[in-house]
C-alpha cells in the first residue's frame, strides 16, 4: 500500500516538473519573439519618390475612315469598299506592312430626314421621320514603323480624301527600359529621403515592409487639323511630323523598419 501511494506522489511531482517547465519554455519563447501579454510594436517611416524618363517615339499610329452614303446597304457598302481597297493598296506600296494594318470599327446605320406636314386650317401635323438610305463607315487603324515617313503617309491618306484622319499618336514600341528608368530615379530619390530622415532621428533603416508603384507614359498626340495642315476637305500636302520626346513617370512608396 505504501509503495502505491509513494508511486502516485512521485508520478504527481513528475507532472509538476513538466508542466513547469513547459511554462518556462513558453515564456522564453514569447520573450524571444519580443512580446508577452500585447501585439508587436514595429516603428516605421514611409517616403516617397518620384521619377522621369525620356524616349523619343519610334513608332506612329493613326486611324482614318471611309465613309459613304446611299440608297441601299449594298450600293454604300461597295462604295466604301472600292475606295478602302484603293487607299490599303497605296499604303501597303508605301511601305505598311499587312500586320500594321487593323480595321477598327465597321458601321451601318440608316439615315432619316425629317419631313414637314402642311398645315391647314389652324391645324398642322408633327413631322414625319423618313429613311432615305444608309451610311456605311469603315475606320481603320496603320501603325507607321519607320516614323520618318509618317508625314508621307499621312499626305497620301489626305490625298485619297478619306473621310475621316483621327488624331496621331507617337510611341515608343518597348518602353519597358525607359520605365525601368524612371522607377530607378524615384526608388532612389526615396531611398535618400528615407536616409535623411532617419539621420535626423537618429535611427538606422531595418528593412523595407512595403512598396508601391503608380505611373504612366505620356505619348505625343496630333489634332487632325495639325494631322493635315489644314481643313479636311483640302488637298493634303506631306505635313512635317516633328517627333519630340514621351515622358515615362512613376511614383514609388517605400515603408522601413527603423530601429
Amino acid at each position: 500500500m505504501r509503495d502505491w501511494k509513494y508511486f502516485q506522489a512521485l508520478i504527481m511531482t513528475l507532472g509538476v516538473l513538466v508542466s513547469i517547465f513547459v511554462l518556462s519554455l513558453v515564456i522564453y519563447t514569447l520573450k524571444a519573439t519580443g512580446f508577452i501579454g500585447s501585439a508587436p510594436s514595429t516603428n516605421t517611416i514611409t517616403v516617397s519618390g518620384h521619377g522621369d524618363a525620356f524616349a523619343v517615339p519610334n513608332i506612329a499610329t493613326v486611324s482614318f475612315s471611309i465613309e459613304k452614303t446611299a440608297k441601299t446597304v449594298a450600293d454604300a457598302q461597295n462604295q466604301v469598299t472600292i475606295q478602302m481597297n484603293d487607299v490599303l493598296a497605296t499604303l501597303k506600296t508605301s511601305g505598311i506592312a499587312d500586320k500594321d494594318i487593323q480595321t477598327t470599327s465597321y458601321d451601318i446605320n440608316p439615315k432619316y430626314e425629317y419631313q414637314g406636314s402642311v398645315c391647314t386650317v389652324g391645324l398642322c401635323p408633327p413631322s414625319r421621320q423618313i429613311l432615305v438610305g444608309y451610311t456605311v463607315s469603315d475606320t481603320v487603324q496603320v501603325k507607321i514603323r519607320a516614323i520618318d515617313t509618317a508625314g508621307t503617309i499621312l499626305g497620301v491618306l489626305g490625298q485619297k480624301n478619306v473621310t475621316n484622319l483621327s488624331g496621331l499618336s507617337l510611341t515608343v514600341e518597348d518602353d519597358s527600359a525607359v520605365k525601368t528608368e524612371a522607377r530607378n530615379k524615384a526608388i532612389a530619390q526615396a531611398k535618400a529621403q528615407a536616409q535623411s530622415i532617419a539621420s535626423g532621428l537618429g535611427v538606422r533603416l531595418v528593412r523595407i515592409t512595403s512598396f508601391s508603384e503608380s505611373g504612366s507614359a505620356r505619348p505625343v498626340y496630333y489634332s487632325k487639323d495639325m494631322v493635315l495642315g489644314m481643313g479636311a476637305n483640302s488637298a493634303a500636302p506631306t505635313p512635317s511630323i516633328p517627333v519630340g520626346q514621351n515622358t515615362s513617370t512613376s511614383d514609388v512608396s517605400i515603408t522601413y523598419e527603423i530601429q
